[in-house]
């Protein structure tokens, strides 16, 4: 290569980065086969974890293991001073059993892929490949944040009470979005993914023949009551400018058709994009259940715990991430909507800057949707997902 050449490189990091990942792009999508064939589920990521340490040894990145469990964090540092922009991307599989007939279909019986987070472990490998060779264009340094149990949102909470976070002045998470046509990109302003809190509530009664129910105490119809009456938190108690779903997904109770049962518990979740809202629904929820016992003679108990903060975009990284993506792959970036779903990256963003990026995946002709035992992403999201990210990686720290 001559110099003139080299030097042109230098200065045109489109080309730089769009050359370096198609020379790659191969190899992560061998990786993304072996890892799919071989699921594991959140906090038994080991060969996952494995597989990455060893590919980020062979890059000469170092790294260090058992971070949040089996998380796994490499370090790039530039080649000036400058802040630290953590990369974050998961790698636990989910229980279901894969029905995909592909030829690298998951060979552990009722575990798969089938949210793309061997996907999005690969993209970051990708990332990881290219900003080792642009590190002494850098202005500070990048983490490569592997981690674990996403689908149970508790990998993140580990890996920060592991001290991941510690120097980090930003972030960046990114997911694969089977409903966005591969190619594309989509972002979300503020809160683009919602707070998940979830309740246990056990009613009890008093057991007794169906026949004489006056000597029982039935929880069956409390219950229906609860149900009923929580359908109104949403509808009656928070401002309908701010989203929140309030759902009851399981119901235990009774062992025959004739028997008054003596407890019966109801599990659910409550998702919302504001902290009003949030504050809005436990009190409600708490409020009803308490009222129960005065309505109905029962005894009864909730427990409410609250999970994963809403996930809120920082203008301050968004703004710089999304011109970057625009100077590396043109206009491919539309506005989305927030979702009520859950992602932990939100404890990342809850205390650094951060911007969660929507990665298109969807494959022409399909119709796929994740969590789905036929999920089939398109591939190719894997090297653009590695251009996007090394390129607002490399523009934020120039």
């Amino acid at each position: 290569m001559s110099a003139a050449h080299s030097e042109r490189l230098k200065n045109d990091p489109e080309t730089r980065i769009r050359d370096a990942v198609a020379a790659i792009e191969p190899g992560l999508v061998a990786i993304r086969r072996d890892i799919h064939a071989h699921p594991e589920l959140g906090f038994e990521e080991v060969r996952t974890s494995g597989i990455v340490a060893a590919e980020l040894a062979r890059m000469g990145i170092p790294h260090r293991t058992g971070i949040g469990r089996t998380g796994v964090v490499g370090v790039i540092e530039g080649g000036r001073p400058g802040p630290t922009l953590a990369i974050r991307a998961d790698m636990d599989a989910l229980p279901i059993q894969e029905e995909t007939g592909l030829d690298f279909a998951s060979t552990v019986p009722g575990k798969m892929h089938a949210c793309g987070h061997d996907i999005h472990t690969t993209t970051l490998l990708g990332v990881g490949e290219v900003l080792k060779d642009l590190a002494p264009q850098l202005a500070g340094r990048v983490l490569l944040v592997f981690q674990p149990a996403e689908e149970a949102l508790g990998g993140a909470a580990a890996m920060i009470a592991d001290g991941v976070l510690d120097g980090v002045d930003m972030a960046l998470g990114f997911h694969n979005h089977p409903d966005i046509a591969v190619g594309r990109f989509a972002y979300v302003r503020g809160s683009t993914l919602a707070a998940a809190d979830r309740f246990d509530l056990i009613i009890r009664g008093k057991s007794g023949h169906a026949a004489h129910p006056e000597l029982a105490v039935d929880p069956i119809v409390a219950a229906g009551a609860f149900i009923g009456q929580a359908q109104t938190v949403v509808s009656r108690e928070i401002d309908p400018l701010l989203p929140a779903v309030v759902t009851i997904g399981m119901v235990h109770g009774g062992t025959a058709p004739n028997i008054i049962p003596e407890t019966v518990t109801l599990k659910g979740t409550v998702r919302t994009l504001h902290p009003q809202a949030r504050d809005a629904a436990e009190a409600a929820l708490k409020r009803l259940a308490a009222g129960l016992d005065a309505m109905h003679r029962t005894r009864s108990q909730i427990d409410y715990r609250r999970g994963v903060p809403p996930l809120v975009n920082a203008e301050s990284v968004l703004e710089p991430a999304l011109a970057a993506v625009r100077r590396q792959l043109g206009d491919v970036l539309a506005e989305g909507r927030p979702s009520m779903g859950a992602e932990d990256f939100a404890e990342f963003a809850e205390r650094v800057p951060a911007f969660h990026l929507r990665v298109g995946s969807g494959a022409p002709g399909r119709d796929d949707h994740l969590h789905n035992d036929r999920y089939q992403p398109d591939e190719r999201c894997i090297g653009l997902g590695v251009q996007a990210l090394s390129r607002i990686a490399l523009d934020m720290l120039a």
